[in-house]
């Protein structure tokens, strides 16, 4: 596999407390790829290893054909890593179209390229057009769930790291995100790693998924293995959501 993104032996830590104990991770260009594990097993802190929010106390990472573990996060989103948090980190008080146009801050130099991104991720989430001159904090959790990942696609990355993109989403929303990240994926070609516990969301979208169980990742399963609960209690101890 020529990978896109590559962790070796990567650890990481809160303080004197060690989450990461040398994870082993490689994605290829346009992979989907899972992480599933309990709450507390080190997947957001993977997550924003990667990413560079929180600093490596070991190990590698490794971007295309670049060493970045030392690297900034606004030097890894120019690279091309995108990064959609745990809930959500919308601005409450600005509105969805401001929210957008942070996302576009290193374009604002370039208006003519500012409004013609702005354009393209609109035509891609239609569902924001009516939402735009709304407050971020008056959407439903699904409507913020869909502006975050807006935002993120406003920075024109070709990875994209997603934390929880289900978490107190309602189902009929769940299913427009499936279809809006798999159009994304056909269309942008990106290279995404989805962090989730909703088992049938994670198996639709995921090529493979690996399971992490304190700091560690302990096995992959195929998607179609996640619908047989033994095998998930196997890895994962988990049953469902």
């Amino acid at each position: 596999m020529n990978a896109m993104l590559t962790a070796s032996g990567l650890r990481a830590a809160y303080g004197r407390i060690p989450i990461l104990h040398g994870i082993d991770l490689a994605v290829g260009k346009g992979d989907f790829v899972g992480i599933l594990g309990h709450n507390g097993m080190g997947k957001t802190t993977l997550l924003k290893t990667l990413v560079g929010l929180l600093r490596a106390t070991g190990g590698s990472v490794r971007f295309e054909d670049a060493e970045i573990t030392q690297e900034p996060p606004h030097r890894r989103s120019l690279r091309g890593m995108g990064y959609v948090p745990q809930g959500r980190d919308i601005f409450p008080k600005l509105t969805a179209l401001e929210n957008l146009r942070l996302g576009l801050i290193r374009h604002a130099h370039n208006k003519a390229e500012e409004a013609r991104i702005l354009e393209e991720v609109l035509e891609e989430f239609p569902r924001l057009k009516p939402l735009l001159p709304r407050a971020g904090g008056v959407l439903s959790g699904g409507e913020q769930q869909i502006l975050a990942l807006a935002r993120c696609l406003c920075g024109r990355p070709r990875l994209v790291l997603l934390d929880e993109p289900t978490e107190g989403i309602q189902p009929s929303i769940i299913e427009e995100i499936v279809v809006i990240l798999r159009t994304l994926r056909e269309r942008r070609g990106l290279t995404i790693v989805l962090v989730e516990q909703n088992l049938e969301f994670i198996a639709t979208l995921s090529q493979r998924v690996h399971v992490i169980q304190r700091g560690r990742i302990t096995g992959q399963l195929a998607p179609e293995q996640l619908a047989d609960a033994d095998i998930v209690q196997e890895f994962a101890g988990m049953g469902g959501r």
